[in-house]
């Protein structure tokens, strides 16, 4: 178990409701910073919603995701959708786009 949890992983998140305009971007690069380890982005979409990349283990991936989908979020997030996938690399840090 404890390979898989520190397995490196990309999490792609698209999360849905009110989240633009709200500080959402800021407060997942901040929220990311907090439980280190993650490199990625936020991004507002054209749609209304915001696409959260971060890689690193899957244990902070899985970190990052449970507070999407929480009640600490600014904003208010309706639903979150998500994929897995195999680390890309290529990010300096947890940006905002």
């Amino acid at each position: 178990m404890d390979e898989e949890v520190n397995e490196e992983v990309r999490l792609t998140a698209w999360v849905r409701g009110r989240v633009q305009g709200v500080g959402f971007r800021w407060f997942t690069r901040a929220n990311a910073l907090e439980i280190g380890g993650l490199t990625g982005f936020a991004l507002n979409l054209g749609d209304g919603r915001v696409q959260v990349v971060a890689e690193g283990s899957r244990e902070n991936c899985h970190r990052l995701l449970e507070w999407l989908r929480s009640a600490d979020t600014p904003g208010q997030v309706t639903g979150v959708t998500e994929i897995w996938d195999t680390p890309r690399g290529g990010y300096g840090g947890f940006a905002i786009r």
